[in-house]
């Protein structure tokens, strides 16, 4: 649990958002702005969306965005909240989270951790066990939601058993309201089922709904860890050698032919190289519905970090690449070829991720990243002159909420929107410590890290949620969201 701290009194706070919190809270307690379900009216700020910037004000009621505008007076008994010198942006929309199992993050504290980042829409896997259905598998999900969550909630149904999946996705969306999927081609059974695969990611297309992939080609790694093993050589250092760049070029090359062979679209998860997105590119110039995703890690590390004592804090999958991949993903963000930045949140311990006996074969991969991804993207994107505002909201939240059906429910500010809202101080600075991590997880890959721009209140369907540091809502409070079909962003 983050450490609870004064808001106005945080020395490198901006005398801008202190003033606004010293405002808010003088109107009401924590307590009301939690369970009060009225009118709010935030004013003098700056409404950033994918589209563009402009100065309004925003007016919630019933958790609903209902009038944005000038001028705009207060209702009686409004909550007023004064947004002078923040930037009024749409909460985040996380698709590609893990949840429960080993992980240290249920859904209550992935919620917290992404709440006080500025991300009020998270998401889960949901793999059936053996002689179960998707739908099952993603109730039992449901359940859980209901009781622990804060943040709203979408899942992606797992493919584990393509031969006998394949004929539910007709009926999945209607009985979940779930319309995505996720595909692992790096798991063994991949290329033994490769026609039962494709049969299913041409029914989840026919049905609308979105295929994600895993692009990381099993024999292939299969021959690099058996090379590197023979030469002595599993320990961590050598991780980024035993899921080579290779690897990924080939799957994902796969990945879009099957695509292109079924008319179904894909959504490329966590491509870490230029040659992967390279491949990607290609296909939608030729006008295949291929999307892509990256995560942050690979934007602000290079695999460099294996050469270092601390090498298992840096463990994803895949690994992390070269500075000429990095700087393609940068670019891919800033014109539009990446579309969406998603944390692939996994949830260990310091001492986990350290463990000594781990190896390239046997290892803990992950990182949190609910907490930060959006102040990490703010500062060393739209600070550093790399990516716009604009950008900055449409890879964090428009394009995520476009692909997984939840536009423009989630992903804007615009009338008739949920009214999930983030106030940004684009000029705070802070230091990422390892004490204020809501994440089970109990610190960040980024400690020590100075960062400019972060989340001063979070509104979650026109709740206050997060606001000087706390979180004010309880589990339970989020929902399973039910989605429409896929949109191109």
């Amino acid at each position: 649990m983050a450490a609870s701290k004064d808001f106005a009194a945080h020395p490198r706070r901006s005398a801008a958002a202190a003033a606004v919190l010293l405002a808010t809270l003088a109107a009401t307690t924590p307590l009301e702005a939690a369970t009060a379900n009225q009118e709010i009216l935030i004013s003098g700020g700056t409404v950033v969306t994918s589209e563009g910037r402009f100065d309004a004000d925003v007016r919630v009621r019933d958790g609903t965005i209902v009038e944005i505008g000038t001028g705009l007076a207060a209702g009686a008994g409004a909550r007023e909240i004064d947004a002078t010198g923040l930037l009024v942006m749409p909460g985040g929309v996380d698709p590609h989270v893990h949840l429960g199992g080993r992980t240290r993050d249920d859904y209550r504290t992935g919620s917290q951790a992404a709440l006080a980042g500025g991300i009020t829409t998270i998401s889960n896997f949901a793999f059936p066990a053996e002689g179960r259905t998707l739908a099952q598998a993603i109730e039992r999900e449901a359940a859980l939601i209901r009781e622990q969550a804060i943040a709203d909630v979408i899942l992606h149904a797992g493919i584990n058993d393509p031969a006998t999946q394949e004929g539910q996705m007709t009926t999945l969306a209607a009985e979940t309201g779930q319309t995505s999927t996720k595909t692992f081609m790096v798991r063994t059974l991949f290329d033994a089922a490769v026609p039962d695969y494709m049969a299913t990611m041409d029914a989840a297309g026919r049905a609308s709904m979105l295929s994600m992939v895993h692009c990381e080609d099993g024999p292939i790694l299969a021959r690099a860890v058996a090379e590197l093993t023979a030469a002595g050589r599993t320990s961590l250092e050598y991780f980024p050698d035993s899921r080579p760049v290779v690897g990924e070029v080939v799957a994902t090359q796969r990945a879009v032919a099957m695509a292109e062979a079924t008319g179904a679209p894909i959504y490329a998860v966590h491509v870490s190289s230029a040659g992967a997105l390279r491949v990607l590119q290609e296909a939608r110039e030729r006008g295949l519905n291929v999307f892509v995703e990256t995560r942050p890690i690979y934007l602000h590390f290079t695999r460099e970090r294996f050469e270092g004592p601390d090498r298992g804090l840096y463990v994803g999958q895949p690994p992390l690449r070269e500075q000429g991949d990095q700087d393609a993903l940068w670019a891919g963000i800033a014109n539009g070829s990446v579309h969406v930045l998603a944390t692939d949140h996994v949830a260990y311990r310091r001492d986990e991720k350290l463990d000594p006996s781990q190896t390239i074969s046997r290892h803990r991969a992950g990182l949190s990243n609910l907490q930060v991804v959006r102040p990490m993207l703010y500062s060393e994107g739209v600070v550093q002159g790399r990516i716009s505002e604009e950008r900055f909201v449409a890879v964090t939240s428009t394009n995520a909420a476009k692909l997984f059906g939840l536009y423009p429910r989630k992903g804007t500010i615009a009338v008739g929107s949920d009214a999930d809202i983030v106030l940004w101080d684009p000029e705070e600075t802070r230091t990422i410590r390892d004490e204020d991590m809501f994440s089970g997880a109990g610190f960040s890959v980024y400690s020590g890290w100075e960062v400019t721009g972060w989340p001063v209140m979070t509104l979650r369907r026109g709740e206050v949620v997060y606001e000087n540091a706390e979180i004010l809502a309880g589990p339970g409070s989020g929902e399973l969201l039910r989605r429409g079909r896929w949109r191109a962003p």
